[in-house]
């Protein structure tokens, strides 16, 4: 901090207005103008942002080790940060389109998010206590750890690999499609067609919502679950769970064993459904349906 250049109080419109910047804290500046330039802050190193407000596009593309505080980009302010590393984003808006990108160890507290298609391939990231709104987010990123985020959206966290996600609130259908190797604890995830064709995901004291959760699933777990309005479940699955409230229907369940205490209907219409369903301590055949 003492070697730095500080920019104060100034209103930057250009194009590349501080490119190749290394070492600066910029503090209550404005990115916006006529000359509506793009990429600020383009290929620069450490540098600090504080109650800025950005209104043009790609600030922060190809830079490392960035931190931003108390700032606001808007809607128009596009693909905010692609290709950057060593990211630490608090109390910040993020309302701009495809937000973050292509990026790798990423830290994001108290952050306001509504941002289609944010989070595409990124690597390593931390959020707390956060706000998103978004379609496709967090497709084909990976090593996420999340706590206490609150996610509205569509079709999330498709393809994600090594994530733990813990007491957070997703309203999202198509979640977890191809997802690899998480862990969802103390959570409420609400949505239709929850995690098809997952590997390796685990729900613990979780309440799932939705039609037609967890099918053509490999090595799922669900521990101490509830299951609100859910049919179809489990279709062409491989499953280990425990259910603590009635399920509506469970449809071929391909292996593995489901205890619940009450199934509203159990089908088996395909031989290789052979999984083990034990409804109120009694094993439970199921019958065959059209």
């Amino acid at each position: 901090m003492m070697d730095r250049n500080v920019i104060e109080h100034q209103t930057f419109d250009e194009e590349r207005a501080l490119y190749g910047s290394h070492d600066i804290l910029v503090q209550d500046c404005a990115f916006d103008g006529p000359a509506d330039g793009e990429s600020a802050f383009k290929e620069g190193s450490q540098i600090q942002v504080e109650r800025c407000f950005f209104n043009l596009r790609y600030p922060f593309w190809h830079d490392h080790g960035l931190k931003i505080n108390g700032s606001e980009m808007t809607e128009l302010c596009r693909a905010a940060l692609w290709y950057s590393d060593h990211i630490e984003i608090t109390g910040t808006k993020m309302h701009g389109i495809k937000a973050l990108r292509e990026c790798s160890e990423v830290k994001l507290r108290g952050c306001d998010i509504i941002s289609p298609e944010f989070g595409w391939s990124v690597h390593g990231v931390e959020m707390e206590d956060c706000t998103a709104e978004s379609e496709y987010f967090m497709m084909r990123s990976t090593g996420l750890r999340f706590q206490n985020v609150r996610m509205k959206g569509k079709y999330s966290f498709q393809y994600i690999e090594d994530a733990v996600f813990d007491h957070c609130t997703f309203d999202t259908k198509d979640a977890f499609w191809h997802a690899k190797n998480v862990i969802v604890r103390n959570s409420v995830v609400k949505g239709e067609y929850l995690a098809w064709y997952c590997e390796n995901v685990t729900f613990e004291n979780c309440k799932i919502i939705g039609t037609q959760p967890l099918c053509y699933c490999k090595g799922l777990k669900l521990v101490n679950c509830e299951m609100i309005e859910t049919d179809l479940a489990f279709e062409r699955s491989d499953v280990e769970a425990v259910i603590i409230t009635p399920v509506v229907s469970i449809k071929n369940l391909l292996s593995g064993r489901i205890t619940v205490p009450a199934v509203g209907e159990i089908i088996r219409d395909i031989p290789e459904a052979r999984g083990e369903i034990v409804v109120s301590g009694q094993r439970a055949r199921g019958s065959a349906c059209a």
